[in-house]
């Protein structure tokens, strides 16, 4: 199972925190987007990825176990 976490606007927008998703077929962090929201169009040009706590991009593998999360960009002051 792969683990993927949703976070700030991102999650309020799906309506949940996480999901856990069959590690079957899914090979990319954007296999996982595509499985998720069901659009590789739909990726936001400024969303972030981690793959196990590691930032990484559309194209980074992904493999059972493993834990994606999906997060805008951080901002502070």
């Amino acid at each position: 199972m792969i683990t993927v976490k949703y976070f700030a606007s991102l999650r309020e927008s799906l309506g949940r925190e996480q999901d856990s998703l069959s590690a079957e077929g899914i090979h990319t962090v954007r296999d996982v987007w595509l499985r998720v929201a069901g659009d590789p169009d739909a990726f936001p040009s400024n969303l972030l990825v981690a793959v196990n706590l590691e930032y990484a991009d559309l194209d980074h593998p992904v493999a059972d176990a493993d834990e994606v999360a999906f997060f805008p960009p951080v901002t502070g002051g």
